[in-house]
């Protein structure tokens, strides 16, 4: 019998597949130059990988995310450039996180000629708990308005002077909230705004392990 999918064991499975899928060599993948095709491919191994020992809900357009039930979402991404995409739903995510923590496999691909086949050695396997997935710029600079005695205008002018992509009226009602206590933690990705937000990696690479709620699975 499968069982039940936990945060805990999706993260000792995680660790275990880099492991197995850094050492595959894979003919499919040879002269692959399409990262978001390559990590297609691995998010697609990894779920198959699960389904044999455990029982989960996979994620659909509706969910948005690989494992709603868990609230988390995984993203593939090269070492060269570790970044991804992610839907937009409000500026909010920026300064409250995106809502669901990130499993994240960052590799590096190399391709063998002679063999025809190309290998995706998994050099990072991060944990990314929800709290700490909102904008990192956007959060310290906020706390540090905050901190300074910085009043409703400051607050906005400071969000306002980082493009965030709000109307006027809303930035005033998030800078009411965060004056008046909402929990806003520092946050550790970069994201960057466009129709999708683009989400960047090298923070967690650098501080995995380093700072609470962000976990060096691998």
């Amino acid at each position: 019998m499968p069982i039940e999918l936990t945060i805990e064991s999706l993260c000792q499975e995680a660790r275990r597949f880099a492991e197995i899928e850094s050492q595959h060599a894979e003919p499919s993948l040879y002269g692959a130059t399409d990262g978001k095709a390559v990590g297609t491919y691995l998010e697609h191994k990894f779920r198959a990988f699960l389904t044999a020992g455990y029982a989960f809900t996979a994620g659909n357009s509706a969910s948005g995310i690989d494992f709603p039930v868990l609230g988390v979402d995984m993203k593939a991404t090269s070492i060269r450039q570790p970044q991804s995409s992610c839907p937009f739903k409000s500026a909010r995510q920026k300064i409250f996180g995106l809502g669901y923590a990130l499993i994240v496999f960052v590799y590096n691909k190399t391709d063998d000629a002679q063999n025809h086949t190309g290998t995706l050695v998994i050099e990072h396997t991060i944990f990314v708990e929800k709290e700490r997935t909102a904008d990192y710029q956007m959060t310290r600079g906020l706390r540090q308005v905050l901190d300074g005695d910085g009043n409703e205008d400051d607050v906005v002018a400071f969000m306002m002077d980082k493009m965030l992509p709000v109307e006027d009226i809303e930035a005033h009602a998030i800078a009411q909230e965060l004056l008046g206590g909402a929990d806003m933690q520092q946050g550790y990705l970069t994201i960057s705004n466009a129709l999708q937000w683009r989400l960047q990696y090298s923070r967690i690479i650098a501080e995995a392990g380093a700072v609470e709620g962000i976990v060096r699975v691998r």
